[in-house]
């Protein structure tokens, strides 16, 4: 199965075709330029390096937020405009499933936090099963960064932060986390459409 991923949910641009077990290729850029001048002509670039023929692809697997709104329509109208060009499903694939997705193989509880403004945090917990398994501890949602905060330390596990709250939190969470906890590193910190098309897969197939 060949999956189109798309991102556009934050600050990161990010475009990936992952083939079975294989990410084929993937385009990600962090820099400070709008999501419509970039989603395109990225794609444009990997379907030219990696020889795509856009009709061999499956499934289009989007990041679907939650996020910037800007950037999460202009992903998800091209994730639209191209499924109705080429003919094939949209796989709606949430963001912080996605973020947390990065880790896979982490031990204990992994967190990843989008900044929300006024001190709230899309977030949801997530582990991985001794077998692999991706698990929804607690699924995406708002809160203030006190409250999930409240909820870690009441699991006692290790755990791991990740995603674009992490520099506007690290303070706070140096100064309330009671468990032993990590900050994921930088190519594995923010959104990558790798994971959400091979996330995106696992969810077509299901």
């Amino acid at each position: 199965m060949k999956i189109l991923g798309i991102d556009g949910s934050g600050l990161v641009a990010s475009v990936a075709i992952v083939e079975d077990d294989n990410l084929i290729g993937e385009y990600t850029t962090g820099y400070k330029k709008t999501h419509s001048q970039t989603l395109l002509p990225m794609l444009d670039e990997l379907k030219t390096m990696v020889e795509l023929d856009l009709n061999s692809i499956d499934a289009i697997a989007v990041a679907a937020g939650p996020g910037s709104f800007t950037g999460l329509r202009i992903a998800s109208a091209t994730a639209k405009g191209l499924g109705l060009s080429l003919g094939c499903p949209i796989v709606s694939v949430p963001t912080v499933d996605a973020l947390a997705f990065n880790m896979w193989g982490n031990s204990g509880i992994i967190c990843p936090i989008l900044d929300a403004r006024r001190g709230q945090v899309y977030t949801g917990l997530y582990q991985f099963a001794e077998d692999g398994s991706f698990q929804v501890v607690k699924e995406q949602c708002a809160v203030d960064f006190k409250e999930i905060a409240a909820e870690i330390n009441a699991k006692g596990e290790m755990v791991t932060f990740l995603g674009d709250g992490v520099p506007v939190f690290k303070e706070l969470i140096s100064s309330i986390i009671t468990v032993p906890y990590r900050f994921a590193p930088a190519h594995l910190n923010r959104q990558h459409a790798a994971s959400v098309a091979t996330l995106g897969s696992i969810y077509y197939a299901n």
